[in-house]
């Protein structure tokens, strides 16, 4: 049994929440995930056919949750790959989509998300709005902490952009060149640039690399959103409490 946050008594133990986006906030992470398959699919399928080999397709149950999920998109393709045997160039985030470099299946990826999102929309976990309003309510400060350099289209999409003090994305950690999720430097330069100490903030994430980021940063309490059935995994990966929906949380799950 969870039980639910006293909203009156939160400030006298922290002073911010440090949110992910996509998979906590907005209904997204399934969309990154078949985004994912179809482009790594596309390239193995290339790849095989060109080297007369075995075509093992991308599985969005384990090498998503795995190599991909949380993690900024270059990331992500360098884990996959690597997991894989497989060796690429870098490249440059200029590189056109069908180049085959680590930058070009990224933004093969990146030009997908968008089109997906284009046409179908932006949709928003309720529960996870309920919890934020009641957390802004409460005087606390909110920041999105995101892999996803969509992050700022993505809040504006959903409608919810003005309901953070601070939005920090795969944007920002590339201007400021931190690494991203598992380590930690995205999550404490939010808090740095909140004002808030790490074991004031509380971390919300619900990617394996998200929670053992907020482990990581030793912030003050990491809850995990356990969005695929998997609570174990978030628990022994840092998560100090695991939810279905961040509305049990509150009064009006």
């Amino acid at each position: 049994m969870i039980e639910k946050w006293n909203f009156s008594d939160l400030p006298q133990h922290f002073d911010a929440v440090l949110f992910d986006l996509d998979g906590v906030l907005t209904a997204t992470a399934s969309i990154h995930a078949v985004c994912w398959k179809r482009m790594f699919d596309d390239f193995l399928k290339k790849r095989a056919l060109q080297e007369n080999d075995f075509y093992q397709p991308f599985d969005i149950e384990d090498d998503y949750k795995r190599y991909v999920d949380g993690k900024l998109r270059y990331d992500g393709v360098r884990s996959f790959l690597e997991s894989r045997g497989i060796e690429l160039p870098e490249g440059s985030p200029e590189d056109p989509l069908e180049k085959e470099s680590v930058s070009g299946l990224g933004n093969r990826k990146d030009r997908m998300l968008k089109e997906v999102l284009e046409t179908q929309g932006v949709g928003v976990f309720e529960g996870s709005l309920k919890l934020l309003r009641k957390v802004r309510e409460a005087g606390l400060k909110t920041a999105v902490v995101s892999a996803s350099k969509n992050c700022e289209a993505i809040l504006k999409a959903a409608g919810i952009e003005d309901l953070f003090d601070l939005r920090m994305d795969g944007v920002e950690a590339a201007r400021l060149n931190l690494p991203g999720k598992p380590a930690p430097d995205t999550f404490l330069e939010a808090a740095k640039m909140l004002d808030v100490e790490p074991s004031r903030a509380i971390v919300i994430e619900d990617a394996i690399s998200g929670v053992q980021a907020g482990r990581a940063g030793a912030f003050g309490l990491v809850v995990g959103v356990d969005r695929e059935g998997d609570p174990e995994g978030l628990r022994q990966n840092g998560a100090d409490i695991v939810v279905r929906d961040l509305g049990e949380l509150t009064d009006s799950y």
